[in-house]
């Protein structure tokens, strides 16, 4: 009698049998293996060598008044004058030194810089975390063709998994509704595969980093 077993059938046959046997792991200790080599104590070192990658543009300050002065060169050397920053913890900083912005959302859609905090920096993929737990909330890091962040030393972390165990730290387990992971600026190659940077989001993307 001729076999009329289709071969999706004799391919479910074989897959059932295998279900059945029980065999021994070959591999025990695969899933107890670390997924990256073991980042370096300089995690500093490692995101500004990932972020500068990505296209990022990264600056290490010794302290508040580095920070106001090379942000002041910047914003004169490009002549940004629609500055905004509505994070309190920020907003002291600059204020501190009489550094000029905007504290509310007027004009906003003329904005030309958007200066945010951040909840942790990623060194493995030179990532930035943000979430909507942030004054700045989910705007001023994405609409402004300009995102600067000001950051610190105690907020970097090896790898994602850090980022959010350092969130969920925070915020005391009441995770944020909205985490985002910025890598570089907005950027995409869907257009004759051609990279257009800005295409969804900022066009530049700075990371001043102070110790603390």
């Amino acid at each position: 009698m001729r076999d009329i077993t289709t071969p999706k059938e004799k391919l479910l046959k074989k897959i059932r049998q295998a279900l059945l046997e029980k065999r021994d792991n070959p591999y025990p200790n695969l899933e107890n293996l670390p997924m990256y080599p073991p980042a370096p104590e300089d995690l500093d070192v490692m995101f500004a060598e990932e972020f500068t990658a990505v296209q990022g543009q990264f600056a290490f300050c010794e302290d508040e008044v580095q920070f106001i002065e090379t942000l002041l060169e910047l914003a004169e050397k490009r002549n940004w004058r629609k500055i905004y920053c509505w994070e309190p913890g920020l907003q002291e900083v600059l204020n501190r030194y009489e550094f000029p912005f905007f504290e509310t959302d007027k004009d906003f859609t003329q904005a030309e810089v958007g200066l945010t905090l951040c909840e942790a920096l990623v060194a493995r993929n030179g990532s930035i975390m943000v979430s909507s737990a942030q004054s700045a909330g989910r705007r001023l890091n994405i609409y402004p063709e300009v995102h600067i962040v000001l950051a610190y030393t105690s907020q970097l972390v090896a790898d994602l998994k850090d980022g959010f165990a350092l969130i969920r730290q925070k915020y005391n387990g009441n995770v944020p509704s909205m985490i985002s992971n910025i890598t570089g600026p907005s950027r995409t190659a869907d257009i004759e595969k051609t990279l257009v940077l800005g295409a969804h989001g900022p066009k530049e993307l700075f990371v001043f980093l102070l110790e603390g």
